[in-house]
C-alpha cells in the first residue's frame, strides 16, 4: 500500500532555490568561470567598437553591431556566448544531485519537510537565477561600454532586440543546465556526469556541424539530372543541424541582432517579391521568425528536466 503525500510537493521550493543560488554565487568555481566570460566579452566588444567607429552614423542599428562584429583573431560577442554559456551551465549543474549523494547529505535534506520535487526544482531554479544575474550583468556591461565609447544611446528597438537576445541566451543556458542536471541524476559520480555533459557539449559544438552535411548527403544523394535533390539535401541538412541547441541559438540571435534577416532557411525568388533588399524587418516580425527556434529550445529544456525528474523520483535514497 503506497503512502500518499500530504500538502504541496513544492513546499520549501523558494528556500532551496535561494540557498542554491547563494551557494553558487559564493563558490570559487562560478567566480572563475564568470571572470573568463567577462574578460572575453570585454575583449570582443572593445575590438568591435574599433570597427564600429569607422562606420558611425551609417548604420541605423549601431548598438546591435556591438554583439555581432568580430575583429580577428577575436570572434564576436555572440560567438563567445554561444561557446561559453554551456560551460557556465554545466559548471552549475553537473553535481546538483550526485554531489549530495557523495557528501551523504541527501537523506538529511529529505528528512526535512521537503519533497524531492521541491529539491530538484529548487536546485534548477537556483541555477537559473544565477545564470540570469550573470547574463543581465554582462548585457548591461556591454551596453554601458557601448554608450561610453561610442557616445550614442541605443534606440527603443535596439533595446527591445537586446532584451529578446538576453531572453534567448537565458533559454539556451537553461537547456544546458537541464542537461547537466539530468546527468547528475542518471550518474552517481560527479566527475563522470561532468565528463558526460562536456562530451555532449563538444558533440554539438564541434562535431555536429560536420556530421549534419555528411548524414544529409548519405540519406539524400544529389542526382545531377534532378536539381530538386540538392534542395531536398539542403533542407534535410538544416533539419539535422537544428537538433543542436547551438544551431537554434545561433539562428535566433542572427534574426534578432541582424534586422535585415528575412529567413532562417531556404529562400526562393518568389518569396522575395516586393521586398526591399537590405531593409530591416520590424521587431514583431523578427520575433515571429525566431519563434520556432525559441519553442524548440524550451521543448528540449522541458524534456531534459522531465528526464531528471523521473530519474530522481525513482532512485532509492539510503541514510
Amino acid at each position: 500500500m503506497t503512502q500518499r503525500r500530504e500538502g504541496s510537493p513544492f513546499v520549501g521550493l523558494s528556500t532551496v532555490a535561494l540557498k542554491e543560488a547563494a551557494d553558487h554565487m559564493t563558490s570559487v568555481r562560478i567566480h572563475l568561470v564568470m571572470l573568463l566570460v567577462a574578460l572575453t566579452a570585454i575583449g570582443s566588444v572593445y575590438a568591435a567598437i574599433g570597427q564600429i567607429k569607422a562606420t558611425l552614423g551609417e548604420d541605423p542599428f549601431l548598438f546591435l553591431r556591438l554583439f555581432t562584429t568580430a575583429q580577428p583573431p577575436l570572434p564576436s560577442f555572440v560567438s563567445f556566448l554561444g561557446f561559453l554559456i554551456p560551460l557556465v551551465a554545466i559548471a552549475l549543474g553537473f553535481d546538483a544531485i550526485n554531489g549530495e549523494y557523495s557528501r551523504r547529505t541527501l537523506s538529511r535534506i529529505l528528512s526535512q519537510p521537503i519533497y524531492r520535487d521541491a529539491l530538484l526544482a529548487g536546485k534548477f531554479l537556483g541555477g537559473l537565477l544565477v545564470i540570469a544575474i550573470c547574463l543581465l550583468a554582462l548585457w548591461l556591461l556591454v551596453t554601458g561600454l557601448g554608450m561610453l565609447l561610442l557616445g550614442l544611446p541605443p534606440s527603443g528597438e535596439e533595446v527591445a532586440r537586446g532584451l529578446a537576445f538576453l531572453f534567448a541566451s537565458f533559454v539556451y543556458a537553461g537547456v544546458w543546465l537541464a542537461m547537466a542536471m539530468a546527468f547528475s541524476t542518471l550518474v552517481r559520480s560527479p566527475a563522470t556526469s561532468a565528463l558526460c555533459a562536456l562530451t555532449v557539449w563538444l558533440l554539438f559544438t564541434v562535431f555536429w556541424p560536420m556530421l549534419a552535411p555528411l548524414i544529409a548527403g548519405v540519406v539524400v544523394p544529389i542526382d545531377p539530372l534532378d536539381p530538386m535533390t540538392a534542395v531536398h539535401q539542403i533542407g534535410l541538412e538544416q533539419a539535422i543541424a537544428r537538433v543542436s541547441p547551438n544551431t537554434l541559438y545561433g539562428e535566433a540571435t542572427l534574426a534578432l541582432l541582424n534586422p535585415a534577416t528575412r529567413s532562417l532557411g531556404l529562400l526562393f525568388a518568389d518569396q522575395m517579391s516586393g521586398a526591399v533588399m537590405g531593409a530591416p524587418l520590424p521587431f514583431s516580425l523578427s520575433m515571429a521568425l525566431i519563434w520556432p527556434q525559441l519553442a524548440g529550445m524550451i521543448a528540449v529544456l522541458l524534456l531534459l528536466f522531465t528526464i531528471a525528474y523521473v530519474s530522481f523520483q525513482r532512485q532509492e535514497i539510503r541514510a
